[in-house]
């Protein structure tokens, strides 16, 4: 994934793109920071350590653009929702609903959750398989339910 943050850095650069120059800036930074404290720990960066650093940038993106929105800047808010698109250039193909709910399903199974206690065990095997491919905010409410009921 570093390359392809490279190389579309380099293009971008080429083409004068000043925002995705700047995105993808922020996006290597980020990265360099997450390397930092992994090297730290004794720990090297995985592309799903990556995946999951560009969700949360997505995520704060959204959550800074609907404040934005509501105090009336509408320039701020459209320059998140284009950080936002280029952000998700990168990541994988999000699920479909009926994928997410199928996935849940397959991952109760296989952990052989039998109710709420067992929620962290069928989080953490659908974070293995997967990472970037759903929101997990919205997984957890989902698994809840289906173990619940």
């Amino acid at each position: 994934m570093r390359e392809q943050f490279n190389a579309q850095l380099k293009d971008a650069m080429k083409a004068g793109d000043k925002r995705r120059v700047s995105t993808i800036r922020m996006i290597t930074a980020a990265l360099k920071d997450r390397d930092i404290e992994a090297r730290g720990s004794g720990k090297t960066v995985t592309n799903d350590d990556i995946l999951s650093l560009l969700q949360k940038m997505v995520k704060s993106r959204q959550e800074s653009a609907e404040i934005y929105e509501k105090a009336g800047r509408t320039d701020l808010s459209t320059q998140e929702r284009e950080e936002i698109a280029i952000i998700t250039e990168f990541l994988p193909k999000q699920m479909g609903e009926d994928d997410v709910k199928a996935a849940i399903s397959a991952a109760i199974a296989e952990t052989g959750a039998a109710g709420m206690k067992d929620m962290g065990k069928v989080i953490a095997a659908l974070k293995a398989k997967y990472t970037g491919q759903m929101d997990f905010a919205r997984v957890s409410a989902a698994v809840k339910g289906m173990l619940n009921g």
